[in-house]
């Protein structure tokens, strides 16, 4: 693996220890200061740093006052980059597990990242996740087959 192929893993991890810690400014501070996220929850899109900061803390605040724990698992993991840019196509499962370790529920989104070099540093510009939808149903398909 080559230095960038690592440097782009840490921010998978620390996506993934951002979220397992329900810590918002971690997890903002993977994102690029000009950013554009186009998520499958709620709001169609986000490029402001205030609401994507407040979504966040409602959404740790909301799993904390669940007690949950909730673990980030990136599967099926492709990325490419060049010296300052990155793209990373991947699946992501997000597991929720109470207190004492028991699975309540998971989710898997399919997500694409696009990475900028900011400060010599890798940083989330560009986040798209999605879902697969059932033809017959029009609902969301959340976990994979």
């Amino acid at each position: 693996m080559s230095v960038a192929n690592q440097e782009i893993q840490g921010v998978l991890e620390n996506y993934k220890s951002a979220v397992f810690e329900k810590d918002v400014e971690k997890y903002v501070s993977l994102y690029a200061s000009d950013f554009h996220i186009y998520d499958c929850w709620d709001d169609w899109e986000c490029v402001d740093r205030s609401q994507w900061t407040e979504s966040t803390k409602e959404w740790f605040h909301g799993l904390h006052e669940e007690g949950v724990l909730l673990k980030v698992e990136f599967h099926d993991v492709a990325a490419e980059e060049n010296l300052s840019l990155a793209f990373i196509r991947c699946n992501v499962t997000f597991a929720a597990y109470n207190q004492s370790g028991e699975k309540l529920r998971q989710v898997t989104n399919r997500f694409t990242f696009g990475l900028r070099k900011e400060n010599e540093t890798w940083t989330i510009s560009h986040q798209h996740s999605s879902l697969p939808i059932n033809g017959e149903t029009g609902k969301g398909i959340f976990n994979r087959k």
